[in-house]
């Protein structure tokens, strides 16, 4: 039985910190070419800025607003073999200002899919489980071909051309027609237009009559996750609201994590890792929903050790009596490598 089929989750998955120029800056340290990179201002309250090789550079995205993609010349203006460069815009490279920027590795190329009723443009790793799908949507119940092969657990779209959410599908929220916003704090919502009350295939993910996700001639760029073995785990939990709190098994060291409460409104999608919080507990926060600088917080913390994540927090954003969670998660290390050697807890 195989153990895990990663060793290393930075070979597909990384994090980088670094500090602002306000100049040309070219980052290095990924230990590949990134497909998709989110950075996000640390010492400032500044936008989200999100960038794709399916979209191409200066193709800037905002998590916590819903406006259309913007050109920023100034913006990432290129993705290099460990890397990528920053021009001189605000949000990713004021002088002296500090910023986190998170790394996926996808194909590094695109091809044509052609499994759904709307043609796709796809860049995806079978083997990490992440894909990037660009469509045009035509505002008629869809199909979508994402080309992992194996079906996702959690969904990201957003409308480039629209003034739109960010719908997000995610197993964990138990039905098929169930979502959240990732720009918002909203509970758990459902409409059986969002992805037309279909359940995503190997192959395909189905979009309904919702605007967020279909609105006619509107182009639409969709991030896919599937669960790897021991490098990528998309779960759910219930809190217990002590600082005892509930452990969450994803059979790897995390890397990352983005925890979102689903049964009530009003908590923000949490996000940490192992760059910003290079040791236990992990206090440091940022919220793919909110411009807000960086916050520490110890009644929202928690640990990454060997094989999962131990709450130690009773915050309502992380782990409420009662309420209900959603999580994504990337690995530093699988709980058990490839050849049965086990790893350590930080």
């Amino acid at each position: 039985m195989a153990f895990a089929t990663i060793n290393k989750g930075a070979s597909y998955f990384n994090t980088i910190t670094y500090t602002g120029t306000g100049a040309t800056n070219s980052l290095t340290g990924v230990n590949f070419q990134p497909d998709w990179v989110w950075i996000k201002g640390r010492s400032g309250a500044t936008d989200h800025g999100l960038y794709d090789a399916v979209r191409g550079v200066q193709k800037d995205l905002v998590s916590n607003a819903t406006s259309a993609e913007t050109t920023q010349t100034t913006g990432l203006t290129a993705f290099g073999s460990d890397g990528f460069t920053v021009g001189a815009l605000a949000k990713l490279n004021t002088s002296a200002a500090t910023y986190v920027a998170w790394n996926w590795l996808g194909a590094n190329t695109t091809v044509s899919n052609t499994s759904g009723t709307i043609t796709s443009t796809v860049s995806a790793n079978t083997t990490s489980g992440f894909s990037i799908v660009s469509y045009t949507a035509t505002g008629a119940n869809a199909t979508v071909g994402h080309g992992l092969g194996v079906a996702p657990k959690m969904i990201i779209v957003k409308s480039r051309t629209g003034v739109r959410n960010w719908p997000t599908y995610h197993s964990g929220l138990g039905s098929n027609t169930n979502f959240l916003y990732l720009n918002a704090t909203d509970a758990s919502a459902s409409s059986a237009n969002m992805w037309n009350s279909t359940t995503p295939t190997s192959t395909l993910f189905g979009i309904g009559t919702n605007v967020a996700t279909n609105a006619n001639t509107e182009n639409y760029i969709a991030y896919c996750f599937a669960d790897v073995k021991g490098y990528s785990k998309f779960g759910s939990y219930t809190g217990n609201g002590s600082t005892d709190g509930m452990f969450i098994y994803t059979g790897f060291k995390p890397a990352f994590v983005i925890i979102k409460q689903t049964s009530s409104a009003g908590e923000g999608w949490e996000t940490g890792d192992n760059k910003r919080s290079t040791y236990n507990v992990i206090t440091t926060f940022l919220r793919a929903n909110s411009s807000a600088a960086e916050s520490t917080n110890t009644d929202r913390q928690y640990d990454f050790v060997s094989n999962g994540i131990k709450m130690r927090g009773s915050h309502g954003s992380t782990n409420g009596s009662g309420s209900t969670y959603i999580y994504m998660c990337f690995a530093e290390n699988p709980f058990v490598l490839t050849d049965g050697t086990p790893v350590t807890a930080r």
